[in-house]
């Protein structure tokens, strides 16, 4: 079987799906690997390197595409209209489409991919569970993105982070915020208190209190027993009610007047970013404080972000970029790759033959599309639910 690795086409994305030390490990599998001329520029992997590890180079898309068994990409494929050509178009039926495909943000193109008689897995929602932590792209992904978001307000933060002593005096140190202490929270705790800061964070998962605690971090949160069903199986946060989030609102807010830096990590899987701070937080922030917000792509945590952008508003610098795993696209590219490789592995038997377990719960909570159907119970028509 063929497996076809493609450049990424869609805007601020510079990962690659596999590198040269996956495609070694797909061939030694039974697979034949053919990689897109330049797919790993961005991510510092020659084609050259490619073809050490035994794959080939192709510069037709149109023929790599129509000819791959499985198409494993980082983003989901341009359908028409969408950018420079329609990838989606050119994927034979019947290819099975590993990459994190966005369904909840992009819901019509599942209908496509069913159209298009793809067999179509989501790696956004593998489960976390033991058996797939190996697989786990979100937590791959964030934990980088947890990292780089410190390194983002560092950038624009005019003072130093850590405590110094000298002899013309003493400067105190930076005093950071982490709303979110998920698994990009975590990381961005980590980093700033490395880097000297006086961390402090907030979360409405109760069990949050003593990892935030382990880094060095003061927790910061109401408490209630709302708070004791705050996290869902699956390990993520879920909607607190109105009450809960005025009262967390206002901790927040009379905690943020004293920050240098927040870092914003909040998000619900299905829905759109939860608001942790407001206009009036925002300005009642002291001029040069810096705000982090790695939830802008899926409307921001904070209400003055401008979703791409780098803005300034009342002395407050705003960070709202987009994709910021891909700014370190050669270790997001790495760790991408790996789970990718952890997830089609079981997929192989011990002929070497590719065979689906299709009842497997890793594999059922995955695909989407299969057979020319939406199989996946949140995403199937009303008529077939």
């Amino acid at each position: 079987m063929k497996i076809a690795i493609t450049k990424e086409r869609r805007a601020h994305e510079r990962r690659v799906a596999a590198t040269p030390d996956t495609v070694k490990k797909f061939i030694a599998l039974g697979f034949e690997v053919c990689v897109e001329k330049d797919a790993g520029i961005n991510s510092r992997i020659s084609n050259e390197s490619y073809v050490e590890a035994g794959a080939s180079i192709s510069d037709n898309l149109a023929e790599l595409l129509g000819s791959a068994d499985i198409v494993l990409k980082v983003q989901r494929p341009l359908l028409e209209g969408e950018g420079e050509v329609n990838e989606l178009a050119l994927i034979k039926r019947g290819t099975v489409l590993i990459a994190m495909l966005a369904p909840y943000s992009e819901p019509s193109a599942i209908q496509h991919y069913a159209d298009a008689g793809i067999t179509a897995l989501t790696l956004e929602f593998v489960p976390r569970i033991t058996r797939a932590q190996s697989m786990d792209v979100l937590s791959s992904q964030s934990n980088l993105a947890g990292y780089r978001a410190v390194l983002e307000a560092i950038n624009v933060y005019d003072r130093a982070m850590p405590m110094m002593m000298t002899a013309a005096g003493t400067i105190a140190p930076a005093r950071v915020m982490v709303l979110g202490a998920g698994v990009a929270g975590l990381q961005a705790i980590a980093t700033a208190k490395r880097l000297g800061a006086i961390v402090s964070a907030t979360d409405v998962r109760a069990a949050s209190k003593e990892q935030v605690e382990s880094l060095g971090g003061k927790f910061v949160m109401v408490e209630s027993e709302e708070v004791k069903t705050a996290e869902t199986a699956g390990g993520y946060a879920k909607e607190m009610s109105d009450d809960y989030k005025r009262r967390q609102a206002e901790l927040v807010a009379e905690t943020l007047k004293k920050q240098d830096i927040a870092i914003c990590t909040a998000l619900i899987p299905g829905r759109k970013a939860p608001t942790l701070i407001n206009d009036e937080m925002v300005h009642s922030m002291r001029p040069g404080s810096v705000i982090v917000d790695l939830a802008a792509e899926q409307g921001g945590n904070c209400t003055l972000t401008k979703p791409g952008e780098v803005v300034e508003v009342n002395g407050v610098t705003i960070i709202g970029l987009f994709n910021i795993p891909s700014r370190l696209s050669a270790d997001a590219s790495a760790l991408y790759a790996k789970n990718i490789l952890n997830f089609v592995t079981p997929m192989i038997d011990a002929d070497k033959k590719f065979a689906v377990n299709w009842q497997d719960e890793i594999i059922a909570a995955t695909v989407l599309t299969r057979d020319g159907q939406i199989v996946h119970p949140n995403f199937k028509p009303a008529s077939a639910a």
